[in-house]
């Protein structure tokens, strides 16, 4: 397992196992576990079963956080799996201004008359335009993708380009539908870690480019987004607006970035979401991922490369990638 760094807070929520057990859902707190399935009287089965009543449950929380008396177990020799099953994930995209600016430098094509300057610029109008508008970019992800903070990672035989994407995830806590920005906030549980892993190669269509872009494919592959360690408490989180995200690939740092650089905070993506899908307990608000991804280094991911994605306060998650063998 990788090394744990202290979530923010005096706890944190995950699932767990034995190594040969069942998962259960678990609190965390000074590094031992104390299993929620049997210490709520009314025996959720997972940690979305907490979420679902979380207003009701969060002061109960508080106080078993608290008491010294109640057996837990010992963090080391459990396994972590991701903290969460959503029903819907909800994905932004290019909502950090400096990651923006990288792509669109990246992703020229070679008889493109403008300077690396002039692209920059106008890249630039365009996303101080949609920050003006208020025009978001929100996209739905599938549970499917969800894998473990710990876990290996499948790099499929036909993805060319994959590629890393460290995120801020906020977890919806009660259920959010046409509400405004500064009621969102309200409606969020907590926060944990996502790899929103992508496929470059693979995100626009080429057969007819009137399409757009194909994220079914480029990324929602089994495996594609690692989640967590913890689902830590929005109260444990002063402002998601300032925290650091950073992303290490075999030990260099790759991408390191502050969130006052996203173009939309939580607050406003979360609203946005809201106005045309009704947001359930337990979904995921992912609020994109800041520069440094590898096509801007032209690195891309390969069989053996090991991420480690850690955000201020909400732990660190460590995954290995592995080629598939084709069949």
């Amino acid at each position: 397992m990788a090394t744990l760094a202290q979530p923010a807070g005096p706890f944190a929520l995950g699932t767990f196992s034995a190594q040969d057990g069942d998962p259960f859902p678990g609190l965390l707190a000074q590094e031992r576990v104390l299993d929620l399935s049997s210490a709520l009287d009314w025996a959720p089965s997972g940690l979305r079963a907490v979420v679902e009543r979380w207003e009701e449950t969060l002061p109960v929380l508080r106080s078993l956080a608290d008491d010294d008396t109640l057996g837990r177990r010992p963090l080391e020799g459990l396994r972590v799996h991701a903290p969460i099953e959503p029903r819907q994930i909800f994905q932004s995209g290019a909502n950090y201004r400096q990651h923006v600016i990288d792509l669109e430098v990246a992703h020229r094509s070679p008889d493109d008359p403008r300077t690396v300057e002039e692209a920059r610029a106008e890249i630039a109008a365009v996303m101080d335009r949609r920050a003006a508008e208020d025009l978001p970019y929100v996209f739905i992800g599938l549970p499917s993708a969800v894998t473990g903070p710990y876990d290996d990672v499948v790099l499929p035989s036909w993805a060319q380009q994959p590629d890393w994407e460290l995120e801020l995830a906020a977890v919806i806590g009660r259920p959010a539908h046409r509400v405004s920005a500064e009621e969102a906030l309200a409606c969020v549980a907590g926060y944990t870690i996502a790899n929103d892993l992508t496929d470059r190669a693979t995100v626009f269509r080429r057969d007819m480019k009137a399409i757009g872009t194909d994220w079914l494919r480029s990324k929602n592959a089994p495996g594609f987004t690692p989640l967590g360690p913890w689902l830590v408490p929005a109260e444990s989180v002063a402002d998601p607006g300032d925290l650091r995200v950073t992303l290490k690939l075999n030990g260099e740092t790759m991408q390191d970035e502050s969130t006052k650089d996203m173009l939309f905070g939580v607050a406003r993506l979360v609203s946005y979401a809201s106005q045309s899908a009704q947001l359930l307990p337990g979904d995921l608000v992912l609020t994109g991922s800041p520069a440094g991804n590898g096509i801007h280094w032209g690195r891309l991911l390969r069989d053996g490369d090991v991420m480690e994605g850690s955000i201020t306060g909400l732990g660190v998650q460590r995954t290995r990638c592995v080629a598939e063998v084709p069949a």
